[in-house]
C-alpha cells in the first residue's frame, strides 16, 4: 500500500490506477495458501490484522506441521510455532531446507524458522512481563518470544509471587521507569498477583491464568475465576495456560502506542 501511494504522490501512477491497484492489494490480504489440501495458511494476517498466523504444533502429526512450517517460512520468511515438543524439534532440524535458520525456545516450547536474511524490525513498543512462580515460567516464555517476534522489547521478572508481596515492587518500579505501555501477569494458584498489579500501576494489565497449583485449581479454572472477578478495573483476562494469546494482545497494545509515539514526534518537529 505504501509503494502505491508513493507512486501516486510522485505523479508514476494516476489516481485510478491507485485505486485499481488498492483494490486489488485489499483481495490479495484475504488470499489464502492452500497446503496439500491439509490446511490454509493466512500467510497475509500479519498485514491485515496485526498478528501473523502461528502454527500450533500440539494435535498435529510431525509430518504435517513441518510441511505447514516450510510452506509458510518459504510464503513470509518467517513461521512462529508454539507447543512444540522434542522429537518435533528433531524432526524439524532435519528438515528445513538450506537458507533456513532454526531458533528453539525450550522454557517456551516454541521454535521460529525463518529465512537467513529475515530479521525482526523493533516497534519501540515496551511490555512488562511478570511471572508469580517459578512453574509458571514456561507460559510467560511463550507470551516474551511472539512479543519479541512482534517487534517489542520485553523486561521481566519471575518468580514475584503474592505470598511476599514486596517481591513485585522491584521489578514493577524497573518497568514503570522504562515506561512499558502494558504488564503481562501470570499465576495460577490463587492467581491474585494481576489484580494486585493493576491496583499499583495506570497501565492496562492482562492475565494469564496457568494450570499450576493444588487440588482443584490445578486445572486452572481458579485461577481464571479470580481473575474474572477482579476489583481492579483495567484487567483483561485470556484463556489458561495462554502465553501466545497474551503476548499478542500486549503486543497489539504496545505497537500501537509506539506509533503513536512516533507520529506525535513528527508532528512535533513538522
Amino acid at each position: 500500500m505504501k509503494e502505491i501511494l508513493k507512486k501516486l504522490k510522485s505523479g508514476k501512477i494516476t489516481v485510478k490506477e491507485a485505486e485499481t491497484l488498492l483494490e486489488k492489494s485489499s483481495f490479495d490480504r484475504l488470499k489464502l495458501k492452500f497446503v496439500d489440501k491439509l490446511a490454509r495458511l493466512d500467510i497475509y494476517r500479519q498485514d491485515r490484522a496485526g498478528i501473523p498466523e502461528v502454527i500450533l504444533a500440539e494435535g498435529k502429526k510431525p509430518t504435517w506441521a513441518v510441511k505447514l512450517i516450510i510452506e509458510m517460512t518459504k510464503a513470509q520468511g518467517r513461521a512462529i510455532v508454539t507447543r512444540v515438543d522434542s522429537a518435533l524439534v528433531k524432526k524439524i532440524k532435519k528438515s528445513i531446507p538450506r537458507g533456513f535458520t532454526i531458533k528453539v525456545y525450550n522454557e517456551a516450547h516454541m521454535v521460529v524458522v525463518k529465512k537467513r536474511r529475515y530479521k525482526v524490525v523493533g516497534t519501540g513498543g515496551k511490555i512488562g512481563l511478570i511471572a508469580a512462580g517459578t512453574s509458571d515460567i514456561g507460559v510467560a516464555e511463550e507470551a516474551r518470544v511472539f512479543a519479541q517476534e512482534m517487534g517489542c522489547e520485553v523486561l521481566y521478572g519471575y518468580d514475584v509471587g503474592i505470598a511476599g508481596v514486596h517481591r513485585v515492587l522491584e521489578p514493577l518500579k524497573e518497568m514503570l521507569s522504562n515506561d512499558v505501555d502494558v504488564i503481562i501477569v501470570v499465576a495460577g494458584m490463587d492467581a491474585v498477583l494481576p489484580i494486585t498489579v493493576k491496583g499499583l500501576v495506570h497501565l492496562p494489565v492482562i492475565g494469564v491464568p496457568t494450570s499450576v497449583g493444588y487440588g482443584i485449581g490445578a486445572g486452572g479454572i481458579a485461577p481464571l475465576l479470580t481473575m474474572l472477578q477482579s476489583c481492579s478495573p483495567g484487567l483483561a483476562v485470556v484463556n489458561i495456560d495462554n502465553g501466545f494469546g497474551a503476548g499478542a494482545l500486549a503486543s497489539l497494545i504496545a505497537n500501537r502506542a509506539a506509533k503513536f509515539r512516533k507520529n506525535k514526534r513528527r508532528r512535533i518537529w513538522l
